[in-house]
């Protein structure tokens, strides 16, 4: 079985989605949509889209029978609109992050997903690079024994700042919290045992000319015994990276975020050190479709290492919980 793909939004994302899917076996874009007739119009074209499979008009793409599932990959304040159209609509659905704006809009949507049995996803992609598998085998077993703290970075300098860009506009869902406060809070979230939550210790921030959060720095406890440390930056190169400290040892991973198909840990170990290396088949975009793609096509709703409806609330709860303690 193929799962079929309609992709509303046509900016980066959606070519990087539609470049990986030509690397899977298991999807097919059948369908795209952009509100822009000249984007539109070439995306097809690029893609070989059918003529009567491009639209101008999200809804109708949603509504089409040609597919199974969406890719959302619109502004972060269309989100909630969307989804409800495709839980409507009884279509699978892949979001780019943040899923939503605010606490209060995913839980609309949790309630929606849950009633209609939906099966969702929010893009995560770093989640379905097998080293992300690796790390987690490597703590299972005990490499560095129990852990205690985690530092996480993810920051990268913005130099001219756009008021009408989706990255410092608060209509659009901009700041630095909204657009990647997701990758370390998901990361902490792989090392949260059930019945654990995650709770803000403390936190600061800077915000820009806009009033959006330009950068942030929070302490997080997980569970009762581990400190989450992050920060993340528009104002900024940081290493981008994350630590995890053990009784044992350490863990670093230089590449978290946007691993590549070649990629490595260092473990150190009292004197010693070495490097785990993991190897990809595909680029970790292209994993994240075949990964969804078998969820779907099983019609999985266990938890994966993707970010299912129950994680991107969560999420979203403590996103928001980070936002409001700089105001």
């Amino acid at each position: 079985m193929i799962i079929k793909w309609g992709i509303v939004g046509l900016g980066n994302m959606a070519n990087i989605f539609a470049k990986s899917i030509s690397e899977v076996h298991n999807s097919k874009l059948v369908c795209v949509a952009s509100k822009k007739s000249t984007k539109l119009e070439l995306f097809a074209k690029n893609f070989n889209i059918k003529s009567s499979h491009k639209f101008t008009n999200y809804s109708k793409l949603i509504q089409s029978n040609e597919i199974d599932a969406v890719y959302i990959s619109t502004l972060n304040n269309t989100h909630v609109d969307l989804i409800l159209e495709c839980v409507k609509n009884n279509k699978k659905i892949l979001c780019e992050k943040p899923m939503v704006m605010n606490i209060k809009q995913a839980n609309l949507v949790f309630d929606a997903i849950k009633k209609h049995k939906i099966l969702f996803y929010e893009a995560i992609a770093y989640r379905s690079h097998p080293q992300t598998d690796s790390l987690l085998q490597l703590i299972q077993r005990g490499e560095i024994g129990a852990i205690q703290k985690i530092d996480s970075s993810f920051g990268f300098r913005i130099k001219r700042i756009k008021k009408d860009s989706r990255l410092f506009s608060k209509e659009l869902g901009g700041g630095a919290i909204l657009d990647i406060g997701c990758y370390p809070v998901s990361f902490f979230n792989l090392f949260k045992k059930k019945n654990e939550d995650i709770k803000l210790f403390k936190s600061k921030g800077t915000f820009s000319i806009t009033g959006v959060d330009d950068e942030t720095e929070a302490e997080f406890l997980i569970g009762k015994n581990i400190i989450a440390n992050c920060k993340i930056s528009f104002k900024e190169n940081l290493k981008n990276n994350c630590t995890i400290y053990g009784t044992k040892g350490t863990i670093n991973i230089p590449n978290p975020w946007l691993p590549p198909i070649k990629s490595y840990m260092e473990i150190f170990i009292n004197n010693s050190y070495y490097k785990n290396f993991i190897s990809a088949k595909k680029n970790v975009y292209a994993i994240q479709i075949e990964n969804i793609s078998n969820s779907f096509i099983k019609n999985e709703k266990k938890k994966l290492s993707q970010v299912n409806i129950n994680e991107s609330v969560e999420i979203s709860n403590i996103l928001d919980e980070w936002r409001t303690s700089l105001i």
